[in-house]
């Protein structure tokens, strides 16, 4: 259903009456934002509202939600850190997810709604989002059409298997954001607060270029790409650097799946999935 049916929702969680939250629905993407913003503020803004709303009337035990890596936007300093300022979002849809924290914040310091939100980082594998490079790649690849590089393939990606952001979500479920005792408002921590709210990164902590990427489906695959050089689009970052310490600190995990593991079981699964 659309998270912008505020009376459908309302439904859906009387109907579940269920303790926990994972909310991991949205309109996401860097380059779609800026051609169909309207997509963005409907899912992301509103929809994200009406999921607060549901919760606090729900009195839901723990909200967790998918924040993204996009949110750093300008920052330089690499690794990314859940401490660092998230001020300058370079799209709209970063924008939104930045706005999705500051939402959940509120609610958690206006009706103690434990908020947890999570920055994923380009999050790959089996069923995953056909708009993204990964899947696209593969798909020409085998189809034996070009495939577009934008940025001369030198961007680099903080790449995450599908199965290490489950088990970060899994293990994050039962641990409720709880207040930090040692939060205070003449040096706020951007990434805690003094109402049960948090925020973890979860990345595998080591980036790399989409060169290399192409590099590894066209060894998946069995067959050379054809690449077509394009400029950086409006909106992407240079890299993206997951720090995970604050998750490894929390629940004793980082993911840890080798970009190479994670593309050949992607290969394979989409050749089934195919019929290849």
């Amino acid at each position: 259903m659309d998270l912008a049916d505020a009376p459908g929702l309302k439904e859906a969680f009387l109907a579940a009456n269920a303790p926990h939250v994972v909310h991991l629905a949205a309109q996401a993407g860097v380059r779609w934002s800026l051609e169909n913003p309207g997509a963005y503020v409907q899912s992301n803004l509103v929809g994200f509202a009406n999921i607060l709303e549901a919760c606090r009337h729900n009195q839901t035990a723990h909200l967790v939600y998918a924040s993204s890596s996009s949110v750093y936007g300008s920052n330089t300093k690499v690794p990314f850190a859940v401490t660092d300022n998230t001020d300058h979002p370079v799209s709209l849809y970063a924008a939104t997810k930045k706005a999705n924290e500051a939402m959940a914040h509120s609610y958690a310091h206006l009706f103690g709604l434990p908020c947890t939100g999570l920055r994923f980082f380009t999050v790959y594998g089996p069923w995953g989002r056909p708009d993204m490079a990964y899947w696209k790649f593969t798909e020409a690849i085998l189809a034996g059409r070009p495939i577009e590089v934008f940025g001369e393939g030198l961007l680099k990606r903080d790449f995450t298997y599908i199965d290490d952001v489950v088990e970060g979500i899994v293990r994050l479920i039962d641990r409720p954001a709880a207040p930090d005792p040692a939060w205070t408002g003449m040096a706020p921590d951007p990434a805690t607060s003094s109402a049960p709210w948090r925020l973890y990164n979860i990345g595998n902590h080591t980036p790399v270029t989409v060169t290399e990427m192409i590099d590894i489906l066209e060894e998946a695959c069995g067959c050379k790409a054809v690449r077509v050089f394009k400029p950086r689009p409006a909106g992407d970052v240079e890299a993206t650097f997951a720090d995970v310490e604050a998750l490894k600190t929390a629940v004793g995990f980082q993911p840890a799946t080798p970009l190479r593991d994670g593309l050949h079981a992607f290969v394979a699964w989409f050749r089934d999935w195919k019929r290849l």
